[in-house]
């Protein structure tokens, strides 16, 4: 194989589609439904032994990502990065865009991400700061989201590179859109997997490499909490110009602000809130379109 089909971190576990059966991923953090949950009964064993892996094509290959806008993200991780989650469903900033190299030109290749809980606990935001405040809530199983270029050769990745930006959170427990289920409060870390694999129906059988930027790591929250991060958000989001502009947009950057203070006391918390602007149906971030999105249970059904 072109790449070792393990994950270099040993805090967190294996996608759950990629592990075989009797393949146990090396941590607990963020763990997926296993492959295969229950065996039906009255059926031959041997009928769903999934097939062998394939032999080593030859393809020589060592996969590199690069984060963009790293300096931006650092900047978000020193305050404490937050991401706000609705109902509706809403995307992140910064966006995850990345640089791709190290790829076999020829080859083609599937990007996904998922978003583990980083650590277990719940937090609160007091006096200024982010605390522990109790044991995490439990997880709905994890959706692995499908970048809608993939699969794609070597050289249109490295040519091209790759934005999460489609990619959208809620906390909807009940959503039926494929968006990434979260708890409120809770820490996540964003982890992006390189799988050579030229159809969807292959990944469980081929090789892949992870990468996590620790400087991705964010709290989700439904509204946010931390002024420093408000004003990075509307310093940095292009979408939200109007807040940077004159007359208007600071009478409404300064009425935001007093928003944010008045919530922070009251302790209410609305999914809709939002310290940036909606544009209407012509929004970026409200076109759900190019998505594709794997749940567990779709999962289960490709090593079949």
């Amino acid at each position: 194989m072109a790449f070792n089909p393990f994950l270099s971190r040993g805090d967190f576990p294996l996608l759950p589609f990629m592990a075989l059966p009797g393949m146990a991923g090396p941590g607990a953090v963020g763990a997926g439904m296993p492959l295969f949950p229950r065996l039906p009964t009255g059926v031959d064993l041997a009928d769903l032994r999934p097939p062998p892996r394939p032999e080593d094509d030859g393809v020589v290959d060592d996969p590199k990502v690069e984060l963009d806008d790293r300096e931006l993200w650092t900047r978000f991780n020193e305050c404490g990065t937050e991401m706000v989650i609705t109902k509706s469903g809403r995307r992140i900033f910064p966006a995850y865009r990345v640089k791709l190299s190290g790829l076999d030109r020829k080859s083609k290749y599937i990007l996904l991400m998922d978003l583990v809980p980083a650590d277990d606990h719940r937090y609160k935001f007091n006096n200024s700061r982010w605390m522990v405040a109790g044991k995490a809530d439990p997880e709905m199983p994890k959706r692995m989201y499908i970048h809608p270029d993939s699969p794609a050769t070597g050289e249109h990745w490295m040519a091209k590179g790759a934005n999460f930006n489609k990619l959208k959170l809620t906390n909807n427990m009940s959503d039926k859109h494929g968006y990434t289920i979260l708890n409120s409060m809770h820490k996540y870390q964003p982890r992006l997997h390189v799988v050579r694999c030229a159809e969807i129906v292959n990944l469980p059988y081929s090789t892949f490499r992870t990468f996590v930027f620790k400087e991705t790591e964010f709290i989700a929250v439904t509204a946010y909490q931390n002024e420093k991060v408000t004003q990075l958000k509307i310093d940095h989001n292009p979408f939200a110009k109007g807040f940077r502009d004159a007359g208007a947009g600071k009478r409404e950057k300064k009425r935001l602000m007093a928003q944010h203070q008045n919530g922070s006391r009251s302790g209410t918390k609305r999914d809709s809130e939002s310290p940036l602007p909606r544009a209407g149906s012509s929004h970026p971030s409200e076109d759900a379109s190019g998505e594709s999105i794997l749940s567990p249970r779709q999962l289960q059904r490709l090593a079949f």
